[in-house]
């Protein structure tokens, strides 16, 4: 790892993206390493009142351990990490969305009255279900078809027919505000929920229900991540090479 000065002025989204062991670290100090990793390990340690040395010691102890090697997305070709995109986490989206809320829904019959805040955390899933489904719609459809067509343009050494939306830049900003979107509800979300941990008199339909919901917002920070973080600059970097 650099240098701890170094190492002080690196976005968190990089440190992420060469090593995603080090997303455990970050999520232990509550540091958003998806939608907000483009603030420097200085900056979040003068917000957040942590010591920055001790934070760089526990990431270069991450990267250090030869347990559980992460994965190299870095390394994969852009077309593959958009297919693993699609095919792993907008399928877990599309699979878990309509089990969550079936059990939101019984929870705010069954136990609404004694903790009225699931009615605002089954509004805000339901809200954030919707946007997900309209959002990952536009990656299939639009985004991620172009960056297919930029890979094998230059593999063939082609030209590429210049976009409707102008620059790749554009349908990316609008992803990845509406990222920025999702995150915020589902710290909402873990705030209202305190952490996922269900109240004392909690049945097992609702303990199930703050799992998955921990579950769900740990698979959107990985999703998000490996957007924002890879797939995205590289997108724009690949782009600049036609023109």
């Amino acid at each position: 790892m650099e240098t701890l000065n170094k190492g002080a002025q690196k976005q968190i989204g990089h440190f992420v993206a060469d090593d995603f062991r080090t997303a455990a670290v970050f999520s232990n100090y509550g540091i958003d390493f998806c939608c907000k990793g483009h603030r420097t390990i200085e900056e979040v340690c003068d917000k957040k009142g942590i010591d920055t040395n001790e934070l760089l010691n526990k990431l270069e102890a991450a990267v250090n351990s030869n347990a559980n090697q992460s994965i190299d997305y870095k390394s994969w070709p852009l077309d593959l990490l958009a297919d693993y995109v699609e095919k792993k986490h907008h399928r877990y989206v599309e699979e878990k969305t309509p089990v969550l809320r079936q059990f939101l829904d019984k929870l705010c019959k069954v136990h609404g009255e004694r903790h009225p805040e699931l009615f605002e955390i089954n509004e805000l899933f339901t809200g954030c279900a919707g946007e997900l489904a309209a959002h990952m719609k536009k990656e299939e459809l639009i985004l991620f078809p172009f960056v297919k067509k930029m890979v094998a343009a230059n593999l063939n050494r082609s030209a590429i027919e210049a976009p409707h939306f102008g620059t790749v830049g554009n349908p990316i900003a609008m992803m990845m505000e509406e990222h920025e979107n999702e995150g915020e509800r589902f710290r909402k979300i873990a705030e209202l929920t305190n952490n996922y941990n269900p109240p004392a008199d909690a049945c097992n339909t609702y303990r199930v229900t703050f799992a998955m919901l921990e579950e769900f917002e740990k698979d959107l920070h990985l999703h998000i991540h490996l957007e924002n973080n890879i797939l995205f600059p590289e997108a724009i970097k690949l782009e600049q090479q036609f023109s």
